[in-house]
């Protein structure tokens, strides 16, 4: 059963990325914490390593065809990611788990409240 549900959960993360751009962070972190009882610092540790593939090439090239992909930008942002993946990996594993889920929770609350009363 864990092996389907983490292929649902993959299948609907695909699906959301691909539909509105959101990355498997939003969805993939949290559903392995509350479904699969992952803690924070293992469901962000496994959700990163599906970076290692390039696991949007599909959906990137989709939005490639149609002229909607800035490559400078996307690059130049991976590079970042890169550089602050790494710095950011070596603060979560050392925080205490609650103080990581709370920082967690309050990012996507802002995220959201920002997404939602925007225009």
């Amino acid at each position: 059963m864990e092996i389907i549900g983490f292929l649902l959960l993959g299948m609907l993360a695909g699906i959301l990325s691909g539909l509105i751009g959101i990355g498997g962070g939003v969805l993939i972190t949290p559903a392995l914490i509350f479904i699969f009882k992952f803690s924070q610092q293992q469901a962000q540790g496994t959700t990163l390593a599906l970076l290692i593939p390039p696991i949007g090439i599909l959906a990137a090239w989709t939005y490639y065809q149609q002229g909607l992909v800035n490559w400078k930008a996307a690059i130049l942002i991976c590079l970042g990611f890169v550089l602050g993946g790494l710095w950011g990996a070596k603060i979560a594993v050392n925080l205490p788990t609650n103080l990581l889920e709370k920082i967690f929770g309050t990012t996507l609350i802002v995220i959201g409240l920002k997404m939602f009363f925007s225009h």
